[in-house]
């Protein structure tokens, strides 16, 4: 019954397709995208005796995997704020569709768990990837394990919500109420998304020294991570100050609530900071190749959206949630072409 209710107020409904749309925010998926991108780029770069083929279609799955992720996180974010009372008639943000009454909170509830039991089925399978000749699972497997694990749960529990938590106790756990969310953008739609491919790809085709390869790799993939991990940061950064009133009301306790303004636009700042700083730093350590500078090129567009964050606030910042989800993919795909570029030139 606590799926159920409360009962919103029904308004004019679109057409179900864009209902749908609506629930899901495809639009979102360019963070789940990008780091893949970025991934995929680095680890030709880095990873020796790479099968370009094999590597491809690694990186094609676990694409599908973080978007389901991050379609499953949306769908289910749209039912949970419904139910917590985040979302009501005073939201300034995009529509929600179960707060407009367009899909019940059932509906969207459901939607979430068939998304993510899709994501669990891809999990399996690179799980199995990583264990030892003998089927046995072994210290990869278990990290592989935890990420497919983890990834599933937190998709949930960003939220939280009598659905499915609820079950085992943990309804009133919620990452992003609870301030966490920057931190769980950082960690999985970043460090996560672009470095476990490099990571599964190393652990199943490297079987002398795996270990020692395997450090290397994730060593050298980490700086370009921590670039993508912190502008995907800064989407969720200006949802939540855009948000901060409402949320407040609601208890939903984000870093915007908990600091305020300032703090949030100083972390965006930082971020960007961290991106393109570390473009300078991949530079000096590359014999100062001129194609390792590319990315810098996007910084333009991201002044143009930290002006836009300091003076800007409310329902006004709409268009810059998406536009800062546009710095993150336009600077992971300038990143890409770079590391491109820089393995034609062996730099």
């Amino acid at each position: 019954n606590t799926i159920m209710s409360p009962q919103p107020e029904v308004s004019k409904r679109p057409p179900l397709w864009k209902v749908w749309l609506v629930a899901s925010r495809p639009h979102t998926l360019t963070a789940s995208l990008a780091p893949v991108l970025v991934g995929y780029s680095v680890g030709l770069a880095i990873i020796e005796n790479v099968n370009r083929a094999s590597y491809l279609w690694l990186n094609c799955k676990w694409a599908m995997f973080c978007m389901l992720i991050q379609l499953g996180t949306n769908l289910h974010n749209d039912y949970a704020d419904f139910v917590k009372g985040a979302d009501t008639d005073k939201r300034v943000g995009h529509a929600r569709a179960t707060q407009k009454g367009w899909l019940t909170p059932f509906q969207t509830a459901a939607a979430a768990s068939g998304v993510l039991g899709l994501a669990l089925l891809l999990g399996l399978g690179f799980i199995s990837s990583v264990r030892d000749d003998n089927n046995n699972p072994n210290n990869h497997a278990l990290i592989m394990i935890g990420i497919v694990a983890t990834s599933i749960f937190n998709a949930f529990a960003y939220t939280g919500g009598p659905w499915p938590l609820g079950y085992i106790g943990l309804a009133d756990l919620s990452i992003a109420y609870l301030g966490l969310g920057d931190i769980f953008v950082f960690l999985y739609f970043g460090l996560v998304a672009t470095m476990t491919p490099a990571f599964l790809y190393t652990c199943s085709n490297h079987d002398n020294n795996v270990d020692q390869e395997l450090s290397t790799v994730m060593y050298e993939i980490l700086p370009y991570a921590i670039q993508v991990a912190s502008l995907a940061t800064n989407i969720i950064v200006v949802n939540n100050l855009r948000d901060r009133h409402t949320d407040i009301s609601a208890n939903k306790n984000t870093l915007a609530v908990r600091f305020g303004a300032t703090f949030c636009r100083t972390e965006y700042s930082i971020m960007v900071a961290i991106a393109y700083l570390l473009v300078i730093y991949d530079w000096t350590i590359h014999s100062y190749s001129a194609a390792r500078l590319f990315p810098l090129l996007s910084f333009r567009v991201a002044r143009k959206e930290l002006t836009a964050i300091y003076n800007k606030d409310g329902a006004a910042l709409n268009p810059h949630v998406g536009g800062t989800a546009k710095v993150q993919f336009l600077f992971s795909v300038m990143l890409s072409v770079a590391m491109r570029i820089a393995i034609k030139l062996g730099k």
